[in-house]
């Protein structure tokens, strides 16, 4: 058994060398590139690659349901009414559908919340539905590909299954109308039902100013060494935490809630945000869905993301180096955090963090306003450009058909 109390004492003066090279403000310190595959396309341009043709859907599909909550503008699932903005500005988007590579379909499918700000879902697949109809009915071009050219953001907790229950979600399934189309979602999981081949998982929405707001001096130490704060425990949906999180939260409370290694609680203080910048390890555990902002705070702020969750499918896989940067635990390895973690070397733990002070990769998992390049609307650009051209049997022949529209729960086929 180790002795926790010399390992505290040691982590501070291990915080400061660490500290060393992995400010992600960037001031002066060194920073590493990126090489291989996956950080070569960061900073692919796509402008020039692809051509985009917005459908103007009436405002009741975006704006005037924006209009009704505001609150849509600051939640994880923000990056469907941001990802709109962009592409009406952005020199991709074109007027002649003739020119077009892929149709956007702008359906702001998560902005009908509860009163404490939970995206309601039962309203979306209606919404969804009703938006394909019309863009159906009114242009030409869906019918000639059933979607195949087209792209949606889903961003809620499991895609286009539209539920935050994962056994309600895998019931229901990604929207038969959707089947064809690309998904661009927060939602990913190898081998899940929720998950289309070809989707685009993109990071969700985490309010860029607000972060920068809470930037701290580059010289303050990592001096905490795994750090976490949220739910252990869903009490009011799985008190006994069996569910929740597939177990994986309740196993690191219960194996570390009195380890002085780990600074974790439930409470969320003012200085979450300048917390994670003073800590090495944050712990980005799945909840009833697998990602969370989690995974954005801790690459901008520099702190190692340690993922717990099996067959996570992660933002931009194609382009950001996740196996460089962060640590994998399985979900059956929580009680071993401990060892797993302090048997990291200093130098592997030094690159990590001099590679997250790439400034290509924090950008990268942003939405800003304006746009800046290389941010996650143009990773999102890049990996549409990057699935082109479409191969010629997504044409279909006149008159054929290969989407039921009558297909799915009855409750989906109600007008909306």
């Amino acid at each position: 058994m180790k002795d926790w109390r010399w390992a505290c004492l040691g982590l501070v003066c291990f915080g400061l060398v660490l500290r060393i090279g992995a400010v992600e403000r960037g001031r002066g310190q060194p920073t590493e590139r990126i090489s291989g595959s996956a950080g070569d396309v960061l900073e692919d341009d796509p402008v020039g690659r692809l051509k985009v043709f917005v459908y103007e859907l009436p405002s009741k599909y975006n704006k005037k349901i924006l209009q009704k909550d505001p609150r849509c503008l600051t939640h994880m699932f923000a990056a469907e009414i941001f990802m709109h903005r962009f592409v009406l500005s952005s020199p991709v988007r074109t007027l002649n559908p003739a020119e077009a590579d892929w149709f956007y379909t702008p359906v702001y499918s998560t902005c009908d919340l509860t009163p404490n700000g939970l995206p309601l879902p039962f309203k979306s697949p209606r919404m969804m539905r009703s938006a394909i109809q019309l863009i159906s009915s009114n242009w030409p071009y869906w019918n000639r590909t059933e979607g195949a050219d087209h792209f949606f953001i889903v961003p809620h907790d499991f895609g286009a299954c539209f539920h935050y229950l994962e056994e309600k979600a895998i019931e229901r399934r990604i929207l038969t109308l959707l089947q064809r189309a690309t998904l661009v979602q927060t939602f990913g999981q190898k081998n899940h039902v929720c998950l289309k081949d070809g989707s685009i998982t993109i990071p969700p929405y985490a309010p860029p100013q607000k972060m920068e707001a809470h930037l701290i001096p580059p010289h303050i130490p990592r001096s905490i060494f795994v750090y976490f704060r949220g739910l252990f425990y869903d009490v009011g949906n799985d008190p006994e935490g069996g569910y929740y999180a597939r177990g994986a939260r309740a196993a690191v409370w219960e194996n570390f809630k009195d380890n002085p290694l780990f600074d974790i609680s439930t409470e969320h203080p003012s200085t979450y945000y300048e917390d994670m910048q003073r800590a090495i390890f944050c712990l980005c555990p799945l909840g009833w869905a697998p990602w969370s902002p989690r995974l954005v705070e801790a690459v901008i702020f520099g702190c190692i993301p340690v993922i717990i969750a099996d067959d996570i499918v992660l933002p931009f896989a194609d382009a950001i180096p996740w196996e460089d940067i962060g640590v994998f635990v399985d979900e059956k390895d929580v009680p071993n955090l401990d060892t797993i973690l302090t048997s990291i070397p200093p130098e592997v733990i030094l690159r990590k963090q001099r590679l997250l002070a790439n400034p290509s990769m924090k950008q990268a998992m942003l939405f800003p306003q304006p746009a800046q390049s290389g941010d996650a609307f143009h990773q999102i650009l890049n990996g549409l450009a990057r699935k082109l051209p479409h191969d010629k049997s997504v044409y279909l022949k006149a008159g054929e058909k290969v989407l039921n529209w009558t297909a799915g729960p009855v409750a989906d086929l109600k007008p909306w």
